[in-house]
């Protein structure tokens, strides 16, 4: 969060009437010695020291239809909407001092951390300012962003940001539905991305296109930024997890209907980060693509600056998408999928349950009967004499995953 300090024009305002006083009472001195003031010139003057001084307000070029779809800007009432776009434009600018139509101090870091929330773009701004408001007839604050980046090196970085996300792009056609270009961003960002807490600019989208290596931040508002290229709705939400630690993901809209996305835990770099184990046959975690408020909130507890859609469908679920997602269990239908997958000779197995009771209900005759039966059937299928496979046994997400070594 940035720097709030709110300080009072009162003081300020007093001192500017008594140097208007000191300056009048010059000017009369100087009148009344004949050294030339005329009349009026004495009445402009004491206009100008003693009427309200003139705000120079950040002028907000960018309209709203400009920024009308972004999530958090959808948010605000109309004269939030005006600071809104006059903080952007000043960000845009790299405008030191941005003057702004607010009089609370702590309301304009508000909207200036929905403004980074709804722009991945603005790179060049690491997220803090200073926030000073002043009260009086018109009331207003001034931000000081501090900026990362001057105006020359953010020109040249946004160049081969765009460049990079267009060769991304290039790769998915246009036409392609919602949910296979949520898939392709998905598995883009975590085929090219390592997660590593030292990777310079690890918040902002340039540590994900240039250095390939940063932390949820920036998976999440690269998300956001090639999803929004893309013409998918695609926001950025933060929270903590259930070790209480801060957190970003993603909220999507995939043919109309809302789901959270975790770019971020579908990386098996970052499971290992965690301490988990990650052996040589991890490969993505899908638990996250396109999930439910359930599914997410077993672990992901979001921040409640604004008010988020309901998301309760699983349907577009990876999972569910790709027939590994069961509303009831049947070891007839588990030991089938298995034997699909060995006899294609391919990996993994994932049995993912739609509920603890389901998962509890499958578990022991899975490890039990099902897997062994699938074992054998390798066996047969590739003349083995022995059979190997490594399992992971995920309780907290209800699901089953086996990896089978065919030699």
């Amino acid at each position: 969060m940035g720097k709030r300090r709110r300080r009072k024009r009162g003081c300020l305002h007093t001192a500017a009437i008594m140097g208007g006083l000191f300056c009048l009472a010059v000017a009369s001195f100087c009148i009344a010695y004949g050294i030339g003031f005329e009349p009026d010139v004495v009445k402009e003057i004491e206009r100008e020291l003693t009427g309200p001084k003139e705000i120079p307000f950040q002028e907000a070029v960018i309209q709203d239809d400009e920024v009308g779809q972004k999530f958090y800007y959808q948010q605000l009432n109309e004269e939030d909407r005006l600071t809104y776009r006059e903080i952007l434009e000043g960000l845009k600018g790299n405008t030191e001092d941005i003057y702004i139509h607010a009089s609370k101090a702590e309301r304009a870091n508000e909207i200036f951390q929905f403004i980074l929330k709804d722009c991945p773009e603005i790179f060049w701004c690491d997220g803090t300012i200073t926030a000073t408001s002043y009260d009086g007839e018109e009331p207003y604050t001034v931000l000081k962003p501090t900026y990362t980046y001057d105006a020359a090196a953010k020109e040249q970085m946004s160049a081969q940001i765009e460049a990079q996300a267009a060769q991304c792009l290039a790769e998915i056609p246009a036409d392609e539905s919602d949910y296979n270009k949520i898939l392709y961003v998905y598995e883009y960002i975590v085929n090219t991305v390592d997660y590593d807490l030292e990777a310079p600019d690890n918040q902002n989208i340039y540590s994900v296109f240039i250095h390939q290596r940063s932390v949820c931040a920036g998976y999440s508002k690269a998300a956001q930024y090639l999803l929004e290229r893309l013409g998918v709705f695609c926001t950025y939400i933060t929270g903590t997890t259930s070790g209480g630690q801060n957190h970003a993901w993603n909220l999507v809209k995939c043919e109309g209907n809302y789901y959270y996305m975790d770019v971020t835990w579908g990386d098996p770099v970052f499971q290992a980060s965690e301490g988990e184990d990650v052996n040589q046959f991890q490969l993505i975690s899908y638990d996250y693509m396109l999930c439910d408020d359930t599914e997410l909130m077993k672990n992901h507890t979001p921040d409640r600056d604004v008010a988020l859609p309901a998301c309760t469908m699983m349907n577009r679920n990876y999972y569910m998408m790709n027939n590994m997602y069961y509303t009831s269990y049947d070891p007839d239908l588990a030991l089938m999928r298995m034997n699909d997958v060995i006899f294609k000779g391919e990996n993994p197995v994932v049995l993912k349950f739609a509920s603890e009771a389901i998962y509890e209900e499958a578990h022991d005759d899975v490890f039990e009967n099902v897997m062994k039966t699938a074992a054998q059937n390798l066996a047969d299928q590739y003349g083995l004499m022995e059979v190997r496979y490594q399992y992971m046994d995920e309780p907290e997400l209800n699901k089953i995953t086996v990896y089978w070594q065919y030699e």
